[in-house]
């Protein structure tokens, strides 16, 4: 054979690779891709909620679901929806928000800036305080004093063998006021039902960081989690404890929910959590992170938003015949019932092979949809000079079910279907995402449990854990082992594994 025609056959010839085709998805864990989120439920809110987004280079859905959120709090008590006039069924103004995503894709900002105008309407009433504070301190007085009086009264007629006097109205304790609140942070059931005592259309549970919530419950004493499920009903609740002056009585226990939690906490907080229902209440959003950051093309008119919120919160009450505050119930349009209907038993054929998580968020959203059709007709009131609605239209009907067809339902998937996995693939993708970030030709497992590494992979500090996950890198054609040893010693192989070119350069 000639020179020419061996390096012709060697230039033609087949390059074999040692390396299998490499598994691709093990990067998303198995997740569903995210869906865009609708602007119909928003109504004339929408452009805000994008201009809100784009000023801090994120998607529009952490300040939309902070949005959904804060406007269901400053409803509240004060309003409920009934689907039909046959039926006793009534739901209350309460909406539970989750949202998803890494540090860097900025959803706090987001939240920030809608839960802001909140803090704003909570400080204007601050100064209304002071005045019924002093007020109630000067009733005191005067009732310490005739209360005072009218025991010695008492003394002189109980000395004398006199008629039992009566006691005067203001010689009793005058009720103290109560400071208005539309947030809260961290409280515990007994605080929080002190201020749901003086906030009857209830307040807003703003959490930066849901994982600690969703696992906290039952830490400052018992029955914290079951007081939560009832704050998600919006039912009447008692609250007695031992060294309190007597039981707290809220006739309204609603409490709105919004906070941020990240993915690599969220499976172990769902999965740690009893099947009791609790987390199946939250309607979550994780979209993709905006790759870019970019400088705003307009500043948010957040004035229009503090409008929307005071217009909210001024809603005023129903009365019943003695007086008593109570919620101003409205009906679906006819037309919005007979969607809801409709709906209704499209929602009940739920697909008996999901996860168990996925079919308990699905039997609740025959409430969240009345829910957020409430909302979003208020919203739409909110943000316009419209008279109050006395209905619930089919427009508003309508694009609450599709938001929840189109966007909940999908981001739950998503969020249910990270949980679900075993917990070695979400330690695979870790490393994987990891392995990829820094593009690391070959890993020794030691050196990944040591600084800088150890901090960034936690959740694989366990020996076991690390090599688990390897090995499942290993199977997905990720990685080879290549173990060495130091000079001709006989000891112990390191823990070394090549890395697959094909993952560093897949897109």
């Amino acid at each position: 054979m000639s020179a020419a025609t061996m390096k012709a056959a060697y230039e033609n010839a087949e390059v074999i690779s040692i390396w299998p085709q490499a598994d691709m998805s093990v990067l998303n864990e198995g997740r569903r891709s995210p869906v865009a989120m609708p602007a119909d439920l928003f109504g004339p809110a929408w452009p805000l909620l994008v201009t809100v987004a784009e000023g801090v280079c994120t998607a529009p859905d952490y300040p939309g679901m902070a949005l959904l959120a804060s406007c269901a709090s400053l409803i509240g008590g004060k309003r409920r929806i009934r689907p039909y006039d046959t039926a006793a069924w009534s739901e209350p103004c309460i909406l539970w928000c989750g949202a998803v995503g890494d540090p860097s894709s900025r959803k706090s900002p987001a939240l920030d800036q809608i839960t802001a105008p909140l803090r704003t309407l909570e400080q204007a009433k601050a100064d209304d305080h002071k005045d019924a504070l002093r007020e109630f301190q000067e009733r005191s007085e005067w009732n310490k004093q005739t209360r005072k009086r009218w025991q010695d009264e008492v003394a002189e007629a109980i000395k004398n063998g006199l008629d039992k006097p009566k006691m005067p109205e203001d010689a009793e304790d005058p009720e103290e006021p109560h400071r208005r609140r539309t947030l809260t942070m961290d409280s515990t059931p007994e605080a929080l039902g002190a201020i749901l005592q003086g906030n009857p259309q209830g307040v807003l549970s703003f959490r930066d960081e849901l994982a600690g919530w969703l696992t906290s419950h039952e830490r400052y004493s018992p029955g914290g989690r079951e007081f939560w499920l009832e704050a998600y009903g919006g039912r009447p609740f008692v609250i007695d404890r031992k060294g309190t002056k007597g039981p707290i009585s809220i006739p309204f226990n609603g409490v709105s929910v919004l906070g941020g939690i990240q993915p690599a906490k969220m499976a172990d907080a769902l999965l740690s959590s009893p099947d009791d229902g609790l987390v199946a209440r939250f309607l979550w959003a994780w979209p993709d992170k905006v790759p870019s950051v970019r400088r705003p093309r307009e500043a948010a008119d957040l004035g229009r938003l503090q409008r929307a919120y005071e217009r909210l919160d001024s809603l005023s009450w129903a009365k019943t015949a003695e007086g008593a505050n109570i919620a101003l119930t409205l009906p679906l349009a006819p037309p919005a019932a007979d969607l809801f209907e409709a709906w209704q038993a499209d929602n009940a054929a739920i697909d008996q092979d999901a996860s168990a998580l996925f079919k308990s968020f699905v039997g609740k959203m025959d409430g969240a949809v009345l829910r957020l059709a409430l909302v979003g007709e208020f919203i739409s009131w909110a943000f316009s000079d419209d008279p109050e609605p006395s209905e619930v239209s089919a427009y508003a009907l309508a694009a609450a079910a599709r938001f929840v067809d189109d966007y909940a339902k999908p981001m739950s998937e998503r969020v249910y279907g990270d949980a679900a996995l075993p917990a070695v693939e979400r330690h695979a993708a870790l490393l994987a995402r990891y392995i990829r970030r820094y593009q690391f030709k070959t890993i020794n497992l030691r050196t990944l449990k040591q600084s800088p590494h150890k901090s960034r992979l936690s959740a694989l500090r366990q020996g076991d854990t690390m090599r688990a996950a390897a090995e499942y890198l290993v199977d997905a054609g990720w990685l080879q082992p290549a173990p060495r040893r130091e000079g001709d010693t006989t000891g112990r192989t390191s823990l070394d594994f090549a890395v697959n070119p094909q993952v560093l350069e897949a897109e």
